[in-house]
């Protein structure tokens, strides 16, 4: 067994030399590459042109006039409002149609499932595939009167 043990303390000794001359190895390059002035004129630059671009993503995400975050808003608002009155299927009715106008409605499902009560949630869940079909039929509907000539 001595010998077992000796190859395994080697063994680690080796690793423990080789996370450390690997780690010296990051650092040193790290260190070597943030003092270069170029570089930091080339991280300089591009946080410069992200910038606009992502004020500009979020303005018009958040941006009031945004007629379909809006609606989607005052769905989810009309929504809690009949839930606190107790009416839980006008409720579930509004937050059907707010997943309907929304981008991301698994995301939407995820707060729902927390926020809402277990029986609500389960009532949205089974409305779900109603929430299809409109959609379906919609779309249909509005192919049918792009195509239409007339």
């Amino acid at each position: 067994m001595p010998g077992v043990r000796t190859f395994l303390g080697l063994l680690a000794a080796l690793t423990a030399c080789g996370v450390v001359a690997f780690l010296g190895y990051c650092v040193y390059f790290d260190r070597k590459r943030r003092g270069d002035p170029a570089f930091k004129r080339r991280l300089r630059d591009k946080r410069r042109a992200e910038q606009p671009k992502a004020k500009e993503r979020c303005a018009q995400l958040w941006d009031p006039a945004n007629e379909k975050l809006q609606e989607l808003l005052h769905e989810v608002q009309m929504g809690e409002l009949w839930l606190s009155r107790g009416e839980h299927r006008m409720g579930v009715e509004h937050l059907s149609n707010a997943l309907l106008l929304c981008g991301q409605p698994q995301e939407l499902l995820k707060v729902f499932k927390v926020t809402l009560p277990p029986r609500v949630f389960e009532m949205l869940l089974h409305k779900i595939p109603l929430i299809c079909q409109q959609f379906e039929a919609d779309m249909n509907e509005q192919e049918y009167l792009e195509d239409d000539p007339d």
